[in-house]
């Protein structure tokens, strides 16, 4: 299990560095004392799990995972309680106080193991065993991709759509596109990506067209020039 840990206190770094020792599973591949630091580093080493502490000057760990491209699995660590609700709100792995439990510690890292047994693709595509980082306002989110049915283009951003949620993020539909894995996000249409497991109903529509019903009971027009592909994919 590949970590990086992320603190800008020296001393907090050394303390679960040498708490992290006993666990031979772990190997800390990097630290970061900083905000920027840890994006760079997070997104060019892309390991397993980070400790992010989240009370850092500049930017806050929110932050730092919010400008992610690589989402990797997430402990927060941090001597702040009050931030605990709004972790658990993102749906973080685990939440960590200092000073630090080992037997708390131990739990945090189980589930760690847990998640990393999950089926994962072997290329750089996003799929729907992937989780992205959302931050709306003061809200934020992990969102696992299979619980998402569409993206829907809105000028430079794109509203991710997962339970009764659909909050914004600064992506352009097209870069989204490419990011993730073809055999299950389907482009629709300019507008809409569609999860291709959240269809219910298809049927033909106007000038060679498809109409799709979700799961959720939206409906997305799919353009001539996809319903082909779409016709060919779903062996229509």
């Amino acid at each position: 299990m590949r970590a990086i840990i992320v603190d800008d206190e020296r001393l907090a770094r050394q303390e679960l560095k040498s708490l992290l020792a006993e666990f031979s599973e772990i190997e800390i591949i990097q630290e970061c004392n900083s905000a920027m630091d840890a994006i760079e580093e997070v997104d060019r080493l892309k390991p397993d799990v980070v400790f992010l502490d989240i009370h850092m000057p500049g930017k806050d760990g929110f932050g730092v995972l919010e400008e992610l491209d690589y989402t990797p699995h997430v402990i927060f660590v941090t001597a702040y309680d009050e931030y605990a609700i709004k972790a658990f709100e993102v749906n973080a792995l685990d939440y960590l106080l200092k000073p630090i439990q080992t037997d708390r510690l131990k739990e945090a890292i189980n589930k760690v193991n847990a998640e990393l047994s999950q089926p994962v693709m072997n290329n750089d595509k996003l799929g729907e065993n992937s989780q992205v980082f959302v931050k709306d306002g003061e809200k934020c989110w992990f969102v696992k991709l299979g619980d998402v049915p569409m993206f829907e283009s809105e000028g430079n951003y794109v509203r991710v759509y997962f339970d009764k949620n659909k909050p914004l993020i600064l992506k352009s539909l097209n870069n989204l596109a490419n990011r993730l894995d073809e055999d299950v996000f389907f482009r629709a249409n300019r507008k809409f990506i569609i999860n291709l497991k959240w269809i219910e109903k298809i049927e033909n529509w106007f000038n060679g067209g498809l109409m799709v019903e979700l799961k959720n009971g939206e409906k997305i027009e799919i353009s001539r020039r996809q319903a082909s592909k779409l016709r060919e994919l779903k062996s229509l």
